[in-house]
């Protein structure tokens, strides 16, 4: 008689434990859907129907006169911003109310997730005080010539398909050619994945990307379960073999600069500074001002931001330059002026890509701004209340550790900011004619303190593999391509294509 009522007890413990925050939002009279217990209004992402990007959009689209949308991810409230103003002053204007992401749980965070992406608190401002520099234009253009070089091996590898007049996976070639970037301007490694089809960098930067079941139980488990489940580790397969390789590198560097300016060197010379010193972002005296934060540059910090500037440029430049290249293939008249502009610029440089070069592409810049707008990398923003917060246009507050999500792909595609937003239209971008509005909703690398750090860079390794791409080929679709491809619902952070992007390379024939 004992059990069954011990179990009756437990089930309504659980219960209530599963829906103690559901009234958050009809308390303050914020529109939303009815929560499930346990799942929230989260249940499609947790069992695979649709991934988080889509979500958001769903609930940005379901409430069109709402500036704010209500949502439960579990039992955690958070809001959808479906107005510009408001989501401006989240992520800049009261940005010290809005710092943290709220990915980490707040007491255990694992050594991989304290890097500059998912860190929060102190931990992020002096990671992002201390990195600032190591982005600045100057170690932009000392990376160059080793982007030169993966352009390179990604012409040679195009023109080889193209030869046989096979189809080729533009998602797949161009992760290949970031791979390579990133293994010679992150880590002085010759990963070779446009040449070797078994690369094992190619393999590791796949395997971020391609969750196992129990890494998205454990994700699910975190989530539902926060205090329960905090030891829990979302990058265990990859932490030992990560801080090998890292610690590797810096042993056959003798553990100082090597003169390469790849990453790898940035962060020694972070390390060399010393012990990392800034006024608090979290604590305050009692007489309101900051208090002093510390932190040190240990191997296993290193190791954290080096994962990240993998994982973070590997998926997000490949996504943007294939779904450009895309586009493109459905679009050939604007894909002959995207080549036109190429081919002009590069005879005033002895048909040769430099940096200069490159900078001077501003129609192929339109193009790819135009590609992240129809299909941002990043499909949404996430921030969280670090402190108390009213909307004053709402009259509305919420507490501490309400999650933000601010829904780019919806934002990008809503026809009251972009016409027409399926049609490709690079002119858009062009400054005389882009609107204040569209300013502030067209956010591919965020904004405010916490926009990505690695943008130039990001920038700049895609254009530079675009204009190595569509100097030397013309693009198509193949046979088996969709025009309209679907995201991956595995897809957590960075929005994949599911199936890839095949596509036709045709060796152009330019006569002088």
């Amino acid at each position: 008689m004992i059990l069954p009522i011990v179990v009756i007890i437990a089930i309504i413990l659980l219960y209530y434990y599963s829906t103690r925050n559901f009234k958050y939002w009809q308390k303050r009279g914020v529109k939303h859907d009815k929560p499930i217990p346990f799942f929230g209004n989260n249940i499609e992402v947790y069992v695979l129907r649709k991934c988080m990007s889509d979500a958001a959009v769903e609930a940005y689209c379901k409430y069109p006169g709402e500036k704010i949308v209500g949502y439960y991810r579990a039992n955690t409230p958070e809001l959808v911003i479906r107005d510009p103003d408001i989501m401006k002053r989240i992520l800049v204007t009261d940005f010290e109310y809005f710092y943290a992401r709220g990915i980490n749980h707040k007491e255990v965070v694992e050594p991989l997730m304290r890097n500059l992406f998912f860190a929060d608190g102190d931990l992020w401002r002096l990671l992002r005080q201390r990195m600032t520099p190591a982005f600045t234009s100057g170690k932009l253009k000392a990376m160059f010539p080793l982007i030169i070089d993966c352009a390179e091996r990604l012409q040679k590898r195009a023109l080889v398909v193209s030869a046989a007049g096979k189809k080729l996976d533009a998602r797949d070639l161009m992760a290949r050619y970031t791979t390579d970037f990133i293994g010679a301007c992150g880590f002085g490694v010759d990963a070779n994945s446009l040449g070797d089809e078994e690369s094992a960098f190619r393999k590791l930067g796949a395997q971020i990307f391609q969750p196992t079941v129990k890494d998205m139980l454990v994700a699910t488990l975190k989530e539902v379960f926060p205090d329960a489940c905090k030891n829990l580790k979302y990058l265990a397969r990859f932490e030992d073999d990560l801080k090998k390789f890292v610690s590797d590198v810096l042993r056959l560097r003798n553990y100082k600069p090597s003169g390469r300016n790849d990453f790898i060197d940035l962060m020694l010379e972070c390390k060399q500074r010393g012990i990392i010193v800034g006024e608090s972002i979290e604590r305050r005296a009692k007489d309101g001002t900051p208090e002093t934060a510390s932190i040190e540059l240990d191997d296993t910090l290193i190791a954290a931001q080096v994962f990240i500037f993998f994982a973070a440029g590997f998926e997000t430049s490949s996504s943007v330059t294939s779904y450009t290249l895309h586009e493109l293939a459905f679009n050939p008249e604007i894909q002959e002026k995207v080549q036109k502009e190429i081919d002009t610029v590069l005879a005033k440089y002895d048909n040769k890509l430099t940096y200069d070069a490159i900078k001077e592409m501003t129609y192929l810049g339109w193009t790819m701004k135009e590609a992240m707008r129809m299909l941002p990398s990043v499909g949404f923003l996430v921030r969280q209340s670090a402190k108390p917060y009213t909307f004053p246009e709402l009259d509305i507050s919420i507490d501490a550790n309400v999650g933000i999500i601010i829904p780019l792909q919806a934002m990008h595609n809503d026809p009251e900011y972009f016409e027409n937003p399926k049609e490709f239209r690079p002119e858009r971008f062009d400054p005389e004619n882009l609107t204040r509005k569209q300013r502030d909703v067209f956010l591919p690398f965020g904004a405010g303190p916490r926009a990505c750090i690695g943008e130039r860079l990001g920038l700049m390794q895609s254009l530079t593999g675009l204009a190595a791409v569509l100097s030397k080929f013309s693009v198509s679709p193949a046979p088996d391509t969709i025009r309209w491809p679907k995201i991956d619902p595995k897809s957590d952070v960075v929005q994949i294509i599911q199936g890839g992007l095949p596509l036709m390379f045709n060796e152009r024939k330019i006569t002088s």
